[in-house]
């Protein structure tokens, strides 16, 4: 395997640790695997071939960790909206809970239109690792950067979810928000910040918040429309590019002499959450999905790696793998597997 000297993005979203530091061929053979694919190297560093789409993503993941502290940081006005509910008639307390609402739905505008620009850059790294004449992993092998910034958007997705799953206060504000607005209208009150978020984008936002996992679902549907725009090109392209990164996630995991070279508890996060992540899009790409006997993940492995860890560390993950695929309930999931995650 190729090592390359460090990149610029080496360190990952907020400085996280690297993710794999071993070639995942080899991982993936001590483990009696066929597979074979390189690591998603914490060196790696675009080739010139690579450098166009890596520097696009890469303009995108620089802002992640600012949206992620942007939203762990939202408290959201709570207060000031049950003191206007309580006392419609009180002028004061409609404008203090409206002065409140306004800026905090600039702040719920930003992640959706970051998650516009998360999509286009998934679809651009999908473009690059599946295409032709290069098998999935070869992909993995030659194109190490992009292999890392696929991971790093999976990271950043699932972290959003966990924080987003945790504040109600985001629908309650964007709800309000709402309904205020459609009153000011009613009554030709001119609506400041109605300019930031017109009717349309409301309603897409709308949609967007009512997810549990939101980031998680705009990419499911961007890669399985990825996949239905490009009839050229096999399915098993994007499918085996997931199912492997999924096999190195779990193999780093559940390997002690692997575990053991981890410096940090936040690299085994990492890795967990960019397992869950490829094993939900596989299984909204797939036809029969990640739980049938002819997925190319191992289920069992990936879900016994979550339950072997800290329960409070992993309930997040294991809710994304109860709700958010597609195929969980299906007559092709074992019932070993159903269990599993009840």
């Amino acid at each position: 395997m190729r090592r390359r000297g460090r990149g610029a993005g080496g360190g990952g979203v907020g400085g996280r640790p690297p993710f794999v530091r071993a070639p995942a061929a080899r991982l993936l053979e001590d483990r009696g695997t066929r597979t074979e694919s390189p690591a998603l190297a914490e060196d790696a560093q675009p080739t010139e071939s690579e450098k166009e789409i890596y520097n696009q993503v890469n303009v995108v993941l620089k802002d992640a960790e600012g949206i992620l502290e942007d939203l762990q940081s939202y408290r959201g006005a709570g207060h000031e909206i049950r003191e206007a509910i309580q006392h419609p008639a009180d002028e004061k307390l409609q404008e203090k809970a409206w002065g409140a609402v306004v800026p905090l739905v600039g702040k719920l505008k930003k992640f959706y239109e970051f998650s516009q620009r998360l999509e286009a850059a998934l679809r651009g790294l999908l473009g690059a690792l599946t295409s032709t004449p290069y098998s999935p992993t070869q992909h993995l092998e030659r194109e190490q950067a992009l292999a890392k910034q696929f991971a790093e958007i999976l990271h950043f997705t699932l972290r959003f979810d966990e924080l987003k799953m945790t504040n109600p206060a985001i629908q309650n504000d964007f709800s309000y928000y709402r309904r205020t607005l459609s009153r000011m209208r009613i009554n030709n009150v001119p609506a400041e910040g109605e300019n930031e978020v017109n009717n349309e984008l409301a309603n897409r936002m709308s949609l967007f918040y009512a997810e549990a996992t939101p980031m998680l679902k705009t990419l499911s549907d961007a890669t399985t429309k990825f996949v239905s725009e490009n009839k050229n090109l096999p399915i098993e392209n994007t499918t085996d590019c997931l199912s492997t990164m999924a096999s190195v996630c779990r193999v780093m995991l559940e390997t002690p002499e692997y575990r053991s070279r981890f410096t940090n508890e936040e690299t085994v996060s990492f890795c967990l959450r960019v397992m869950v992540g490829v094993i939900i899009l596989y299984d909204h790409v797939h036809p029969v999905g990640a739980f049938a006997k002819t997925s190319k993940i191992d289920m069992k492995g990936c879900i016994k790696v979550l339950k072997d860890q800290p329960p409070n560390s992993v309930e997040g993950l294991l809710n994304a793998l109860r709700y958010t695929t597609k195929h969980l309930n299906d007559e092709t999931t074992s019932k070993q597997i159903k269990s599993m995650l009840q």
